[in-house]
């Protein structure tokens, strides 16, 4: 019997995602995410935004913020060994994200079913929620 550990899908899953721009290791301009396991059974990352990531002045771009969400879901299906394509992404602006800021991301899987799996994140600053994200993935085939 062949027995995978829990450290040996999040490589193999992690791996194939080596040159993303958000958490991959191989990408010279990867911001480098790096994303733990929570107690709850999610993930969650710290991160620091920078004032080339704005869109207006003094204020974190709208789509760095969707990155972010969508990264952190991608990463907590990676944490179960499970490779997914972002299927659909909402993100709910609930306070402007300073630039530069220091900000909590987290996300944790909803429901699964079959093939399909839907999660929520969001990024917090001095914990307080400031956006809001809610995803549907789909599993990866032949990949």
């Amino acid at each position: 019997m062949c027995v995978i550990t829990k450290a040996q899908e999040l490589s193999v899953c992690a791996s194939s995602h080596q040159g993303c721009l958000l958490c991959g290791g191989s990408n010279p301009c990867s911001l480098q995410l790096s994303f733990q396991d929570t107690a709850e059974g999610g993930v969650r990352a710290e991160f620091q935004t920078r004032r080339v990531m704005q869109g207006y002045p003094g204020i974190l771009h709208g789509g760095v913020s969707a990155s972010l969400l969508d990264a952190a879901m991608t990463n907590c299906l990676f944490h179960r060994g499970i490779q997914a394509y972002t299927g659909d992404l909402h993100v709910r602006y609930l306070h402007p994200i300073p630039c530069p800021a220091q900000l909590e991301i987290k996300a944790w899987i909803v429901s699964e079913y079959a093939s399909l799996y839907q999660l929520r994140s969001e990024i917090s600053r001095n914990q307080q929620v400031m956006v809001r994200g809610e995803g549907k993935f789909v599993l990866c085939k032949g990949v």
